[in-house]
């Protein structure tokens, strides 16, 4: 996992870890660094045919560590000054677990349709659904769910809920994905938005 991240992507890494964990707790932590072991699975997973369609990204930047896990770590700050509970955070991480299976492995599988003009396109393209890849994007944030049900304590009935929340931000992501295909925006800034809507959904489940 830290073979794939450069020197500067490391150093925000433990930055945003320290911050988490210190104004988080323990659980906070194990629920990224879930994420962060099935992102590399996910991104790993495949290799040969991800290669060969161009679309393969080994080393991860600064860049890609920021737009995964800013939200995340400036819900902990805002939640540790106004009391927030768990649900924002959980519910941010659960909606960037969405688009990493949706975009990782749902471009290995099915046929890939534009949201843009619903043409057919190449898998890869941004702004793009498929039937797998709505389905392991549903199944990158039920994991999250699950994991926040032992790590938390959440009841079954808001696990699901933070699945939901999770597919949603996911969605998002993808709907903004055809203005970055337009060149307004770029993967950095869809993964914020995709992590914003899961953390405001969070904070609205948490009433």
């Amino acid at each position: 996992m830290v073979a794939m991240l450069d020197k500067p992507g490391l150093t925000l890494t433990i930055i945003f870890g320290l911050t988490i964990l210190l104004l988080g707790d323990f659980s906070y932590l194990m629920l990224i660094f879930i994420f962060l072991f099935f992102s590399v699975l996910a991104t790993k997973y495949g290799y040969n045919e991800k290669k060969e369609m161009g679309i393969y990204e080994h080393d991860r930047s600064w860049e890609n560590v920021l737009s995964n896990g800013l939200v995340p770590t400036v819900v902990v700050i805002i939640g540790f000054f106004l009391g927030w509970g768990p649900l924002p955070y959980i519910c941010a991480i659960a909606a960037i677990m969405a688009d990493k299976f949706g975009s990782e492995l749902g471009v290995l599988g099915g046929d890939p349709v534009s949201l843009n003009g619903f043409k057919h396109v190449t898998p890869g393209t941004s702004g793009a659904v498929s039937i797998t890849g709505t389905i392991l994007s549903l199944a990158g944030s039920a994991a999250i769910g699950i994991a926040a049900l032992f790590l938390f304590g959440l009841t079954p009935n808001t696990a699901l809920l933070v699945a939901l929340a999770g597919f949603a931000g996911g969605l998002v992501d993808t709907v903004f994905g055809v203005f970055e295909e337009k060149g307004f925006g770029t993967k950095g800034t869809t993964n914020t938005i995709c992590a914003i809507v899961g953390a405001a959904i969070g904070l609205i489940i948490q009433g």
